[in-house]
């Protein structure tokens, strides 16, 4: 590593260091999400995206211009799925939580990067918008525990140096609430994610008319046994 390459990395360390310090105040400020992965990121977006350009899939959504928050946003075609299915659980998973596929967006637009690339561009803004996906199909709850947990999974899917980072801070602070149990749900979260299909690489739009159940079978992704355990034994405002 040069000169050059040293100074980068440390405005980006030092960045992401004060936004894990913002994150750790207040776990619900999510733009701070945001920041940290992509200041410590690294080749992780880019080495996706050439993963993604290898699938059938990913073709078809880099040269068809696709993007997942035309689908997501749709509250009208998500009510008219059948009951049970990942579209309608999505849909009402939103609803509960009183957010939008809308907000994430919102929430990354307050740390701006200029991409390069097209398909890099539309790579990410897909990861960024199927987070709330992977919540549904996952099963973990959007409380700062379950938030943990899903990034202990994401990390496993993506190697994302900033996602790392965030789960071993969560180690750390939820060991203090919640005692070694909770290191038990994240090193679940990681397990699964490691041994998952890669939730990148999924036709999403196909897969929001089908049983939730049928999903999580053709991905792979099992209970969250663990983080259940200890998150029916914990009232909410426990675990904020």
């Amino acid at each position: 590593m040069n000169g050059t390459e040293r100074q980068g990395r440390r405005p980006r360390l030092f960045l992401a260091l004060r936004s894990l310090r913002q994150l750790i105040a207040d776990p619900n400020d999510t733009p701070r999400v945001f920041e940290i992965i992509r200041a410590l990121g690294g080749p992780s977006l880019r080495r996706g995206l050439r993963r993604f350009r290898a699938t059938a899939v990913g073709r078809r959504v880099l040269r068809g211009k696709r993007d997942l928050i035309e689908a997501l946003r749709d509250r009208d075609a998500l009510s008219a799925l059948p009951a049970g299915s990942l579209g309608r659980r999505y849909r009402d998973f939103v609803a509960s939580e009183e957010i939008s596929a809308d907000g994430l967006a919102e929430a990354s637009a307050t740390d701006q990067v200029r991409f390069d690339d097209a398909d890099l561009k539309r790579y990410a803004e897909r990861m960024r918008d199927q987070h709330d996906l992977w919540h549904v199909v996952a099963d973990y709850d959007r409380d700062p525990f379950g938030e943990a947990c899903l990034l202990a999974f994401t990390y496993a899917q993506t190697r994302n140096r900033g996602l790392g980072l965030i789960v071993l801070a969560g180690v750390w602070r939820l060991g203090r609430t919640l005692g070694p149990r909770s290191w038990r749900a994240l090193w679940e979260g990681y397990r699964h994610g490691r041994h998952a299909s890669w939730l990148p690489m999924q036709d999403w739009e196909a897969l929001l008319p089908l049983p939730l159940d049928e999903v999580r079978r053709l991905l792979a992704v099992p209970p969250p046994t663990a983080y259940q355990a200890v998150r029916a034994t914990i009232p909410a405002a426990a675990t904020a």
